[in-house]
């Protein structure tokens, strides 16, 4: 009988896996593999912890559907090779990324695996499109996303989300396995992880509830989507990031709502489709995490990490919107997409501060994180990515609080220094830091760190002296 590995890495869900399904094509057993690897090494607190926390919920799945989780620590390649060792499979599956550390190990894998004589497959499991897919009329990629998104309208033949097997084909004998604990994937989240572990919304059937919890509103997306005071996004970018529901399911389900009109749908797919240019973009420029997109932008006098960065990781730079936003991804390890542009301006623009300063702190702290969209959303941001704001777009958090946050709401839910009586978000974060920061809820409220106006007005004298 055939034995396939199936190398499990960001999709954990049973529905509409095609990994998975492709993984049971061959008439013999399947055996589900996770390994703590040289890339999975790499991801930082929160995305170190969530990754396994989706481990550790979907081990249990499996358990109950007759199978199991075969977790191995150790490079990929050498991983798997024991494991072919041991087990005699001769065919091994995993789901496509496409960052550029997660592309060169795949590659490199595949390769080496095809010379042994193993059949090795990837399967696009993770997108709607792979980013080859999509082409500009003369060949190549977008850089604009408007004209990709029309593409991608236009191309859609996306079929039916695939079925959730019966049977998973275990094997008469497993290999050995680590423990999950053995991994000790917390430890860097230190107490941190008790209270992101309050909000996170982990597993499968969690992440089907809070789909059918959004389409139930979904009609008021387009006027919701920019209010961080209530809950008018989807928020299933969490279970995106680690695959505990596919895009195509959501996108089916939205499908359905704008056939009856629904402009919110409409609206929440561009956001889809926003997504899959990420990707698209990672995957035709994969410097993209790491060097300016438009290489004009290597003149840009920004600062490298600096004080005032250090103030706005710690929701300490007395602008009360950001501040409230910072505090909220430390304790949560998420962020309203609004609050990411405001952030993330205030950082680059107002501040100075290089963008993949900000992106690092994100690739640090949040759930959700994604390599592709987290670095095209900060070049986006700073003014020096593909498709990027005009740097004349300089966000004021001031403006921006009266007219999505109007009620402060928000803002006081996440400033323990505003309100006497501190609600249990805002201790919460207090509970989350590090102690080294030395910071508890009866602080005053800091003096603002940068007058925004003159913070303005600098940049955009930088900018016109960089184009000139």
């Amino acid at each position: 009988m055939t034995t396939t590995l199936y190398w499990m890495r960001k999709d954990f869900r049973l529905s509409d896996n095609a990994a998975l399904a492709r993984a049971m094509e061959a008439d013999g057993t399947v055996i589900p593999v996770c390994i703590y690897d040289e890339v999975a090494e790499s991801y930082g607190a929160a995305p170190k912890w969530r990754w396994g926390e989706a481990i550790r919920h979907f081990a249990a799945t499996l358990e109950d559907k007759g199978s199991r989780l075969i977790l191995r620590r150790g490079k990929a390649l050498d991983t798997l090779r024991e494991l072919i060792e041991e087990t005699g499979a001769t065919r091994v599956v995993w789901g496509r990324q496409y960052d550029r550390a997660a592309k060169e190990r795949d590659a490199a894998v595949k390769s080496a695996l095809k010379d042994d004589g193993v059949d090795a497959f990837s399967v696009r499991n993770h997108t709607l499109f792979d980013p080859w897919d999509i082409e500009t009329k003369s060949g190549g990629p977008y850089r604009v996303y408007t004209p990709f998104k029309n593409r991608c309208l236009e191309a859609e033949t996306f079929g039916d989300p695939v079925d959730v097997p019966g049977s998973l084909n275990p094997p008469p004998e497993w290999p050995a396995s680590d423990t999950l604990d053995d991994w000790a994937l917390s430890a860097p989240m230190n107490r941190g992880a008790a209270v992101v572990a309050q909000y996170a919304n982990i597993g499968e059937e969690a992440a089907r509830g809070r789909l059918g919890a959004f389409m139930k509103k979904i009609t008021d997306y387009d006027d919701a989507r920019d209010r961080p005071d209530t809950v008018g996004t989807s928020r299933l970018s969490e279970n995106l990031a680690w695959g505990e529901i596919s895009p195509l399911t959501i996108w089916t389900a939205v499908e359905a709502s704008k056939a009856s009109g629904t402009k919110g749908a409409k609206v929440y797919q561009s956001e889809i489709l926003w997504r899959e240019f990420a990707y698209h973009l990672t995957h035709y420029y994969p410097d993209i995490g790491d060097k300016n997109w438009r290489e004009e932008w290597d003149a840009f006098p920004w600062r490298q990490d600096n004080n005032d960065a250090e103030a706005w990781r710690r929701g300490r730079t007395g602008i009360a919107f950001v501040d409230a936003a910072m505090r909220e991804l430390y304790t949560t390890g998420y962020m309203h997409n609004r609050l990411r542009m405001l952030a993330a301006s205030l950082l680059t623009k107002n501040l100075m501060t290089d963008w993949r300063v900000g992106e690092r702190w994100f690739a640090e702290c949040l759930t959700d994180w994604d390599p592709c969209s987290n670095a095209m959303g900060w070049q986006w941001a700073a003014g020096s990515g593909p498709d990027a704001a005009p740097f004349f777009r300089i966000f004021n958090p001031d403006t921006q609080i009266d007219k999505f946050d109007p009620q402060r709401d928000y803002t006081e839910n996440w400033l323990a220094e505003k309100t006497a009586n501190p609600g249990k978000d805002a201790r919460n974060f207090f509970e989350a830091i590090p102690r080294s920061w030395d910071m508890s809820d009866d602080m005053k409220l800091p003096t603002p760190i940068v007058d925004l106006k003159e913070g303005r007005e600098r940049a955009l004298a930088a900018y016109k002296d960089m184009r000139e």
